[in-house]
């Protein structure tokens, strides 16, 4: 006998932090205010989920719109940072936040752009609830802000299609991470508001794959994201005692 909880049952969305970034909607298209470290943080992920998605899907990389005829969820997107890239390279793009005034400064930026985006207040949970499926989903700089994460990640993954991918960014639980993300970034070069992070809410990679792996995904690579700051400049890295992503794909 199944007894596992479907996802639909589970609650992940944290009001406390739902609360949090709604308070800074206005600022999400700003690239001097809140979510500074985002719009530098963005040219080296769009580059690492472009390659991988061109390789995974042998797609051309030379045409202006890769991602014609594939389906993605930004789960988590707030202002839209990522929505856009995807859907400007010809994805279906489904935006998806827990936050109201996240999905509206989303819906009038993407419409001053000139984008058709799915803009849509919804939780993962329901997503999953209603049947979603997505060729690609993207979970970046989310389930350290959930207040259940392996509901959060088991909803996620279950909207996977055979075939398909999950792009995972977040912060590791380690002292060098506390340091740099919560001290360095709120507290004394302001790049975030004080309180933004939790590090009891930061994940080891070993967490994480735990989460995966119960969740029926394969992780296919793992890297870490690193910032120099004499160059501002974010890169990938052998090092993820800070930042890192994780890709992980539903076998066949």
């Amino acid at each position: 006998m199944n007894t596992k909880t479907p996802a639909a049952r589970i609650n992940t969305v944290d009001p406390a932090e739902i609360a949090r970034f709604s308070a800074m909607a206005a600022e999400w298209w700003d690239p001097a205010g809140k979510f500074r470290p985002l719009h530098k943080f963005n040219p080296t992920r769009l580059a690492y989920i472009r390659e991988r998605v061109v390789r995974h899907f042998a797609l051309d990389p030379a045409v202006r719109r890769p991602f014609e005829g594939l389906r993605i969820l930004d789960i988590g997107c707030g202002g839209g940072l990522l929505c856009e890239p995807m859907a400007r390279m010809g994805a279906h793009v489904v935006g998806a936040d827990a936050g109201d005034l996240n999905i509206a400064t989303a819906q009038v930026h993407a419409g001053e752009q000139g984008l058709a985006i799915d803009y849509r207040c919804t939780t993962a949970e329901a997503l999953a609830e209603a049947g979603e499926q997505f060729d690609i989903i993207l979970n970046m700089e989310v389930i350290e802000h959930v207040a259940d994460r392996a509901g959060f990640i088991n909803a996620c993954a279950g909207m996977v299609k055979p075939g398909g991918l999950m792009f995972v960014a977040t912060l590791n639980r380690t002292l060098k991470a506390y340091s740099l993300a919560i001290v360095g970034a709120e507290y004394l070069l302001r790049w975030l508001p004080a309180g933004t992070h939790e590090w009891s809410k930061f994940v080891t990679p070993a967490e994480l794959a735990a989460d995966i792996a119960a969740a029926g995904l394969d992780i296919a690579e793992q890297t870490g994201v690193g910032y120099n700051p004499i160059l501002d400049r974010w890169s990938l890295t052998p090092d993820m005692a800070v930042n890192y992503m994780v890709l992980c794909e539903r076998p066949r």
